[in-house]
């Protein structure tokens, strides 16, 4: 465990300069917002680090690979989506509380804040990557919800892209393909990535770094994602309440009545 904690905290300087980086490029660009591109390339470059310190096995190039998978596909996504669009409205909020001086605050109260939220999360790569037993059937199962996260996830991301993108569907609300079984399926697939990595984890006696998909669990349900997310968005667009009757909120399931 000691080695495992050592390497985890080999990445934090790391990943502190990637973050400088970010808020450099989103300050030129007045777009706090651009966070969430960098996001997935802290922990990507997290594992990174853990796989040039340490020697990694089958377990930790398979966990690298998902990690990569899930990193890049979520950072080319919010590029495509983000870098030319206005401010996120979440982002908006958080400029105008602390204004003036806010491109200054940003530093801590955004970029820093998600870079050490990111070394917290990137626990169980270390473990996994460094790991040196052989695979288990725990392994196994935690790759395979990993990927299963990844490609439910992605598909969500898709279906919603799409939708936007039809001028037929302004102004409506997306309760079709995967949203039809919960308003958050994009968020469920971060779930199911970050507890397969680690039961991943687990398999190389990474037992310890639970805290990690806890906290992705917390962030994605009462703070970050679902949350803040509909804290305004039914007084935004009204249309959006007979959706959260019908529909479960993050865990897949069956529509209710309405």
């Amino acid at each position: 465990m000691s080695a495992q904690v050592s390497l985890w905290f080999a990445a934090l300087p790391v990943i502190a300069v990637l973050a400088l980086v970010a808020w450099a490029v989103a300050t030129a660009r007045r777009n706090a917002g651009l966070v969430d591109i960098f996001w997935s390339l802290f922990l990507l470059l997290a594992a990174g680090v853990f796989a040039l310190l340490s020697q990694p096995g089958l377990r930790g190039w398979l966990a690298l690979a998902l990690t990569a998978a899930w990193a890049l596909r979520l950072a080319v996504y919010l590029a495509a989506r983000n870098w030319n669009a206005p401010e996120d409205h979440r982002y908006r909020a958080i400029r105008a509380r602390n204004e003036p001086g806010f491109a200054w605050k940003s530093l801590y109260l955004v970029f820093g804040l998600q870079a050490v939220l990111a070394w917290l999360i990137s626990a169980p790569l270390a473990a996994a990557i460094a790991g040196a037993d052989p695979l288990t059937a725990l392994d196994w199962a935690g790759m395979a919800l990993a990927a299963f996260g990844i490609v439910y996830e992605s598909a969500a991301d898709l279906q919603l892209a799409r939708f936007k993108a039809d001028p037929a569907q302004a102004g409506r609300v997306m309760d079709r393909g995967l949203w039809r079984y919960s308003r958050h399926p994009n968020y469920f697939g971060e779930f199911c990535v970050w507890w397969g990595l680690y039961l991943v984890a687990a398999g190389a006696g990474g037992w310890w770094t639970v805290f990690s998909p806890l906290l992705m669990s917390v962030l994605l349900l009462r703070v970050s994602g679902v949350a803040l997310l509909e804290r305004d968005i039914g007084e935004r667009r009204p249309a959006y309440r007979d959706y959260v009757r019908r529909t479960r909120a993050f865990f897949p399931g069956p529509q209710r009545e309405s």
